[in-house]
């Protein structure tokens, strides 16, 4: 159940900018710079109570997630930080290149790919991945975005999306129940309603196509596009109303990764999820099955406009025979915030890296 009281309420600390709740394409140009950083200097930051009790219910949190994960038969691997290619479905964020001995290489925006090649090894896995990820200045405002970040990735070989939904649902109420259980100082620290997160445990995540959620938005007056992602703002606004956690799914081909598999009984709508967090705090996760066919996936990259070279070595292995699979990445901090209650995702971590703010 929602982490609010009622429907439509803001979390304690919550600040939405108001262009932001009523229409993205309202947003200021002066709303999208950074202004005077919010973000303490690293002494006063890393000796404030509250981030030392945020650091650790986040340390319990990842805990809770690494005993789950290993009880349901999960293999935990050390991903890759760099490579020639990463994931290309990032929206709106630009990718990092570095010299690799006269290469160029990438600093991982998302470990998808890696994922699914890992399943040649083990048949479920997951991993704690740091992400670089050079977001838009708009997203400054969103309270919800970093350019330095962690996931924690998950994938199921011969799973199918159900099937990685239900871990997720699983996995973080097992979580929200651990932390409950194990970091009660924390949370009276942070001055947690426990209550508002005891709600989290009542009952199963709603589920909602991509199609339902477009349709709920207009309702509520705001003009989301049909064709594509929930943007930001709309984001906001359908978390915002939320009273409960839920699922959107089969999101419009051409909206995703082309590595997000398209029902092939529905061409066009594509087998995938995202869960969102009641309150206003927004996506906690993206996952999807996966798209393992060498031809299939050949053709959907071409028709996202990338050259199908840059990913010879992922295509390789796609055809000499990949698992199918399903899975998705969790954001640590997104979901620190949710379980902490703080108004904006660089309080989850130690060292914060707001979009466009030169920070160490």
């Amino acid at each position: 159940m929602s982490i609010s009281c009622l429907a439509g309420s803001i979390p304690r600390g919550f600040s939405a900018s108001p262009s932001l709740l009523m229409n993205g394409s309202d947003l200021s140009a002066e709303s999208t710079e950074p202004a005077v950083s919010a973000v303490p200097l690293p002494r006063a930051h890393l000796t404030s109570e509250r981030t030392i009790a945020t650091l650790t219910v986040q340390g319990r949190f990842l805990a809770a997630a690494r005993e789950f994960l290993t009880a349901e038969g999960f293999t935990e691997l050390l991903p890759p930080i760099i490579g020639p290619v990463t994931d290309p479905g990032a929206r709106g964020a630009k990718q990092v290149d570095i010299d690799y001995y006269g290469h160029r290489y990438k600093l991982m925006t998302s470990g998808i790919l890696y994922k699914q090649a890992s399943l040649l090894a083990f048949d479920k896995i997951f991993h704690v991945a740091p992400n670089v990820r050079l977001e838009p200045l708009e997203t400054a405002v969103t309270h919800r975005h970093l350019a330095e970040f962690h996931q924690l990735d998950v994938e199921i070989a011969g799973g199918a999306r159900e099937d990685a939904m239900d871990v997720a649902e699983r996995m973080t109420k097992y979580a929200v129940e651990f932390v409950l259980s194990s970091a009660q100082h924390e949370l009276e620290v942070l001055n947690r309603d426990v209550e508002q997160l005891k709600q989290i445990l009542a009952g199963p995540y709603e589920r909602k196509r991509h199609t339902e959620t477009v349709a709920q938005l207009r309702e509520l007056g705001y003009d989301q596009r049909e064709h594509t992602e929930i943007d930001w703002a709309g984001e906001e606004l359908i978390s915002s109303t939320a009273t409960r956690p839920f699922f959107i799914t089969d999101y419009p081909k051409g909206s995703r990764g082309f590595y997000d598999k398209e029902n092939p009984d529905e061409p066009g709508a594509l087998r995938n999820f995202d869960l969102i967090f009641p309150g206003g705090f927004g996506e906690m996760m993206s996952g999807s099955e996966r798209e393992s066919d060498y031809r299939t996936l050949l053709s959907r990259i071409r028709e996202t406009g990338e050259n199908p070279a840059k990913y010879e070595w992922y295509l390789t292995l796609a055809r000499e025979g990949l698992p199918s699979s399903a899975g998705f990445g969790l954001g640590v901090e997104r979901f620190t915030r949710f379980l902490c209650g703080l108004s904006a995702v660089w309080q989850a971590t130690a060292y914060p890296k707001p979009p466009g703010e030169p920070r160490p």
